[in-house]
């Protein structure tokens, strides 16, 4: 088979992980299963990030909304609560940030270069809800 390299599809096409046995693999966890050599789970694509998604622990309700629209699969679940981001696969696109629904954001974006140590000691303080 053929691989082709990122440049190289049509935008809007749509990529298959894997190669034989979809319905198979999917009911396996993400570590078990047996992925295409040119899918993102394989072939990272952290070197275009400028900058990650942090997580705190403290903010987040389990919504899951970040895994669920994670064009990569970089949010990590485990034992039905979120356990943080691979920053192998993250591309840091900030959609996890975009449709996190707490106050404030259990996912912030940060520079690539800052440790998630200092994010987490620069999280904003819960907004008050202002009175029409």
């Amino acid at each position: 088979m053929d691989y082709k390299g990122w440049n190289e599809f049509e935008a809007g096409s749509v990529l298959f992980p894997f190669d034989k046995s979809g319905n198979e693999m999917v009911e396996k966890h993400a570590d078990s299963r047996k992925y295409r050599p040119d899918s993102s789970y394989v072939a990272s694509v952290a070197h275009w990030r400028v900058e990650k998604p942090v997580y705190n622990v403290e903010h987040c309700i389990n919504c899951y909304f970040c895994w669920i629209y994670c064009p990569d699969s970089s949010i990590l679940v485990r034992d039905e609560k979120m356990s943080g981001v691979d920053y192998v696969h993250c591309k840091g696109c900030g959609v996890c940030v975009d449709v996190c629904p707490t106050n404030p954001k259990s996912l912030l974006m940060f520079s690539d270069y800052e440790s998630n140590e200092n994010a987490l000691s620069k999280w904003p303080l819960k907004e008050e809800k202002k009175k029409d």
